[in-house]
């Protein structure tokens, strides 16, 4: 074998070597099937509920590859939640175990504890755990304004003036035998559009436009905050539901990623407080009525069984879920989880708030006070009370004051997002059927379990 030959044979060898002494390595050892750190925080409370008053205590254990973590030093701080002192206090681990005291409240609300601890390697664990203290009598701060109701009908009616001229586009990879999806743009409101991944079930069903057909519910999915591209789904349509999710800010979900990213920062930067100086202005108004032209649409599609009007999503959209289904009276039941823009005053109250968390930081409400706010058009500054005046109508409190149709709502304690203090708040004004899905353990997120349990109520609830 010449020398000119042997190189490309080696460098060949070589590489088929490589994946093959992989694929031996994970033969041979086996892949791991616990995480080598293992940590389990439990309450003295295993549901993480106390009545006002009650003494709370945390015990966290931890097992470094098994074997219990000694003499490493935890910090933690213990506080009402959102609303943790600064400094940490310190105790360790004996035989894998510590117990963090963490008292009791003298008012409903949360409590929380933070911790975190660095295990032999030098990487640092963190977890955040609240416990709930009587939370069904957790009232909001947010008071509903005497014209809350009829400023909110005039809006409707005047976005209904406009025809919602809905254009279609085809959307190849995610249209087949089974279903037919389409991008739809909407004109929502006198200048507010929106864009629409729509996925229609094609069995017992014509295609988009063509009349006929079996009846389907629809369902809507309002998003969560910021603004992401709108993607095919069929998790819906396999139950037989047509699907819609949205795209509140008019971005289109066609052109390139970087495109789009340079879109969604000059359109949406600062848009959670754009126009608050007035309930007239307010960024979140068109929104809000939207989302309720979002269900007209789905209610004039030729598919809808004409009974059955479903709405439900996450943080900002389970905020969305309960403005639309109090809003627009097609919607039959509603299924919002861990809903953002609850209670937003709380932290003027000395207690969480739900997200953006406005007035974090800060005790109470005061005219010579400034609400600061900053987004690409510029600075706006205005006065607290007037930040206060235009929230009001825009709380999700106030919304699910106005809930007539049955709603499942899900959240979990240790989001430090939403507050749960805020979604309670929500969820004891609540007067129509209700059901709740209450995971302790659960922050920002949902367990699928708690996804199937809300698929099974809305397969319960169809007419």
């Amino acid at each position: 074998m010449t020398k000119t030959n042997f190189f490309p044979i080696l460098c060949l060898c070589l590489f088929l070597a490589s994946p093959l002494s992989a694929q031996k390595f994970a033969q041979e050892f086996g892949n791991p099937r616990k995480v080598f750190v293992e940590t389990v925080a439990t309450p003295n409370h295993a549901d993480s509920y106390y009545a006002v008053g009650q003494q709370a205590t945390l015990r966290i254990v931890a097992r470094e590859g098994g074997v219990p973590v000694q003499g490493t030093t935890v910090r933690y701080k213990v506080g009402p939640e959102m609303l943790l002192p600064e400094t940490f206090d310190s105790t360790a681990f004996v035989n894998g175990e510590v117990t963090i005291v963490m008292g009791t409240m003298r008012e409903p609300g949360f409590l929380a504890c933070q911790y975190e601890f660095k295990t032999a390697d030098g990487k640092m664990q963190k977890d955040l755990v609240k416990l709930a203290f009587s939370p069904e009598q957790i009232k909001s701060f947010t008071p509903m304004p005497k014209d809350f109701e009829q400023f909110w009908q005039k809006a409707v009616k005047e976005a209904r003036k406009v025809d919602l001229e809905p254009e279609y586009f085809d959307v190849p990879d995610a249209t087949n035998e089974k279903f037919m999806t389409k991008l739809v743009r909407l004109h929502v409101g006198k200048n507010k559009w929106i864009y629409g991944m729509l996925t229609i079930p094609r069995s017992g069903s014509l295609p988009l436009g063509e009349g006929g057909g079996k009846g389907l519910p629809v369902v809507l999915c309002p998003p969560g905050a910021g603004s992401t591209k709108v993607f095919p789904s069929d998790y819906f349509g396999r139950e037989g539901m047509i699907y819609m999710k949205i795209e509140i800010h008019d971005n289109d979900p066609r052109i390139p990623d970087d495109e789009y990213n340079a879109m969604r920062q000059k359109k949406c930067d600062g848009y959670i407080r754009r126009g608050m100086e007035s309930k007239d202005t307010y960024y979140y108004k068109d929104v809000y009525v939207g989302c309720v032209r979002a269900i007209d649409f789905l209610c004039s599609l030729p598919e809808w069984d004409g009974k059955n009007v479903i709405v439900t999503g996450g943080s900002q959209g389970g905020a969305l879920t309960i403005v639309t289904a109090a809003l627009n009276e097609k919607v039959t039941f509603c299924a919002p989880f861990y809903p953002a823009l609850c209670d937003l005053t709380g932290f003027l109250h000395q207690r969480a708030g739900g997200w953006p968390k406005f007035f974090a930081g800060q005790s109470s409400v005061a005219g010579a006070e400034r609400f600061t706010s900053s987004n690409k058009e510029g600075k706006t500054d205005i006065l607290d009370n007037q930040a206060v005046e235009t929230l009001q109508y825009f709380d999700v409190v106030n919304f699910a004051r106005l809930l007539k149709v049955p709603t499942f709502l899900s959240w979990g304690y240790n989001d430090d997002t939403c507050s749960p203090t805020s979604v309670w708040a929500a969820w004891n004004v609540i007067t129509a059927p209700k059901q709740k899905d209450v995971t302790p353990s659960s922050g920002h997120w949902r367990f699928p379990t708690s996804q199937q349990k809300c698929l099974e109520w809305m397969k319960g609830n169809l007419r």
